[in-house]
């Protein structure tokens, strides 16, 4: 039981400040490129969640030190293809696909073999979708049914590839831009447009990386072998994990929020804009640039009356994340909202998809799929008041979230299990919903 947590009781208003955890896609990056970089880099505000830490032990293990100092990690590289690999290296990602996917493209000059494993759940994700640019680039590379556990050694031999990024995955695009990183000659990725830290990361520290904007996708330039140097990098607060007490706000009556400094990169804020289609008003104040990356306070204020949204699938990069509490506010809108192409959801930590549209109709809201595109019939004036029970989604940190912010905002008697997966992502969470009034047991 001790990893079970109970709600039985709604949240009350509040007008709070809060500060979210730090941004987890840039806190990962930001370790495995000083990794590479020549010198002492200093990261302040790291995320100290299971992924990122397991991030550090990653790097550790490659043979690159670190230690932290107050709070900055302060991480010694000696360069690209700076590695000191031992024989029968394992690797463990445990939950992370950002981790697994990414340190494979630093691995292609490996000279001895390196064994990547991962925690149940990331054992049943797809790693075809890296595994084929890598074998291109000329990396031996075994793998059964392109699953975790996955052998990687590197060739002294890689050549530079074009490749098409059709899916529109971030994990993908940066696994190549590493893997060019290493290689000599110029790499070109045509890429759909998805999350752009790693491209901004690298502009930021004066690498020569071209992306050349076209209609409805990017050619990415990369040539191979510069070094750069190390770096200092303050990280921002994480829109994903916003995203929950953005919809914690709009949901709870005669409620306001602020969350500051949170990092608002245009590819990532697809929340913010879809939500503002169905009616919300959140609105982005002291906005300021930070080494490429935007960044500002977002303002929320509950909202009584939402609208259903006929959703255009070019924010569902944007938004693929947050998706999860954009049906919750579905749920609660007037009409019915339609959402495409959401087949990218079930290749998450669990199958997203399935398992929101069980949720939802666990809740009593009509739900109809056809393949990957669902509508969702909205119910304004929805208070739930039965016992519920939370348990069997794969440990997915994302559905725990889901099912605080509806037991706080809609009421009923929840039993919630598997407390420990926030630590993959937002440590804190629990600790802010108790800050703002929330009764949690």
């Amino acid at each position: 039981m001790a990893n079970t947590i109970s709600i039985k009781n709604k949240l009350n208003s509040f007008n709070k400040k809060i500060k979210v955890s730090s941004d987890k896609s840039i806190s990962i990056r930001s370790v495995l490129l000083a990794s590479q970089a020549v010198g002492i880099s200093k990261i302040t505000n790291l995320l100290e969640s299971e992924d990122v830490l397991n991030s550090l032990k990653t790097i550790k293990k490659l043979g690159i030190n670190y230690s932290k100092q107050g709070n900055v990690y302060v991480i010694e590289g000696y360069g690209l293809n700076s590695f000191n690999i031992k024989k029968k290296t394992k690797l463990n990602a445990g939950n992370s696909g950002t981790l697994a996917r990414l340190i494979l493209g630093l691995l292609v000059k490996s000279k001895v073999k390196v064994k990547l494993i991962g925690d149940k759940s990331l054992s049943k994700r797809d790693f075809s979708r890296v595994i084929k640019p890598l074998k291109l680039f000329g990396v031996n590379i075994k793998s059964k049914n392109n699953l975790l556990p996955i052998e990687i050694l590197g060739t002294n031999f890689l050549r530079p590839i074009e490749y098409n990024e059709y899916i529109g995955s971030a994990q993908v695009k940066t696994c190549i831009i590493f893997s060019a990183l290493n290689t000599p000659g110029v790499t070109k990725i045509y890429s759909k447009s998805s999350r752009n830290h790693t491209e901004l990361m690298l502009k930021f520290l004066n690498y020569p990386i071209k992306i050349i904007k076209k209609k409805g996708y990017e050619i990415i330039v990369v040539q191979g072998l510069e070094q750069f140097k190390s770096f200092k990098y303050n990280i921002p607060g994480d829109i994903s994990s916003a995203s929950f007490f953005i919809v914690l706000t709009l949901l709870s009556k005669g409620s306001k929020i602020i969350i500051q400094n949170v990092n608002v990169n245009p590819t990532r804020i697809g929340i913010i804009n879809i939500l503002n289609k169905m009616g919300a008003n959140i609105k982005l104040k002291n906005k300021k640039n930070y080494n490429g990356e935007e960044m500002a306070d977002i303002y929320v204020k509950s909202k009584n009356k939402l609208k259903a949204i006929n959703c255009p699938s070019k924010l569902n990069s944007s938004a693929i994340d947050e998706f999860l509490i954009i049906f919750l506010v579905a749920a609660k809108a007037k009409g019915v909202s339609k959402f495409k192409d959401l087949g990218e959801m079930n290749k998450k930590e669990s199958k997203r998809l399935d398992l929101a549209i069980k949720f939802l109709k666990l809740i009593g809201i009509k739900v109809e799929r056809y393949k990957n595109d669902i509508q969702i019939y909205g119910k304004p004036n929805l208070i739930l008041s039965k016992n519920y029970q939370m348990k069997n989604f794969l440990k997915d940190h994302r559905i725990f979230f889901l099912s605080c912010i509806t037991a706080l905002t809609l009421g009923g008697k929840w039993k919630i299990h598997d407390r420990d997966s926030i630590n993959t992502s937002f440590p804190d969470f629990l600790k802010i919903l108790k800050r703002l009034g929330a009764n949690i047991n």
